[in-house]
């Protein structure tokens, strides 16, 4: 159901951008004042629901994400210009939360990970999610990693927590909780999504499983030398983007990549320098079916 502000939205964005009314000339003909048709225009920009889109003869980033689509066999890419003075994870988390606009259909569902580009992304679909009764399911244990999430995502209908830790203290553990009918059942549940929106983080300090102490910064080195990466939702993963057989994954209480091949569609999103290695041995893996990068990052990729 469209609310008032956004049938109001839609109608000044049409009379500025496809008639060139003036914003002046738009309130006097929906009856509101030139500042309010502004903050329109403007939460339509920021939200994702208005979306420009330019043709040009410069078509850089769009070559960028053909190039990627045909090397790795990925159904869509999406390469967002850089700009300066905003994290990367902020202006990734908006592009994938305006890609769920427009794809999320009402009373639908979305899985996610966590970390700042999912929180981004959260954020920025905003009431959105009340408005088409889009509610949420975590993708892995770790009540704490996703409280960020549950603090700012205020527009979803509901958001659904697997009840265990991400990491626990030994296989056994983690078998036990796997098959916890609470925990099985969110962890099916979230197969069953829509979409499922992931992060990829690199095999560095800055890594959020490394900033959050799920891996101690020593052990890095030893994962390095067993063909570690990076990691996708705590599942560290080789230059061919297959999960490395480590001790760790066994105590993982999560989705295992393989289950992603053959569950909802994943949105994939990152950028960096630091990160080149890890996204595309991810890329390889063949559990991404839409990738959001910045035009830094994507020739990179290519070489």
């Amino acid at each position: 159901m469209i609310d008032d502000d956004e049938a109001l939205m839609a109608r000044a964005a049409w009379y500025y951008y496809n008639d060139g009314q003036t914003q002046q000339e738009i309130g006097e003909r929906l009856g509101i004042p030139r500042i309010k048709v502004s903050r329109l225009l403007e939460m339509g920009r920021r939200t994702g629901l208005l979306e420009l889109r330019i043709n040009s003869a410069l078509q850089g980033c769009l070559n960028l994400e053909r190039l990627i689509e045909e090397q790795f066999d990925i159904a869509e890419v999406r390469v967002i210009p850089r700009l300066d003075g905003v994290r990367v994870s902020e202006r990734l988390g908006q592009a994938a939360a305006q890609y769920l606009m427009r794809h999320l259909p009402e009373n639908s569902l979305l899985a996610v990970g966590w970390g700042e580009m999912v929180g981004a992304a959260i954020h920025r679909l905003g009431h959105l999610a009340t408005d088409r009764r889009v509610d949420l399911v975590s993708l892995t244990g770790g009540v704490q990693a996703y409280a960020d999430g549950l603090r700012i995502v205020g527009g979803a209908q509901k958001f659904y927590l697997v009840p265990a830790p991400l990491i626990v203290e030994s296989g056994e553990i983690a078998s036990a909780l796997r098959n916890e009918t609470s925990v099985r059942s969110i962890l099916d549940m979230s197969m069953q999504a829509n979409f499922a929106l992931v992060g990829i983080g690199g095999l560095t300090p800055e890594a959020t499983v490394i900033r959050h102490g799920y891996v101690h910064p020593n052990e890095v080195e030893s994962m390095r030398r067993r063909g570690v990466v990076g990691d996708v939702l705590c599942r560290f993963i080789d230059s061919d983007g297959a999960e490395v057989d480590l001790p760790l994954h066994r105590r993982v209480v999560g989705v295992p990549l393989s289950d992603l091949r053959r569950g909802p569609k994943v949105i994939a999103a990152a950028a960096g320098s630091e990160k080149v290695q890890a996204i595309r041995a991810a890329l390889r893996g063949g559990f991404i079916n839409i990738f959001i990068t910045d035009e830094e990052t994507a020739p990179a990729l290519l070489h």
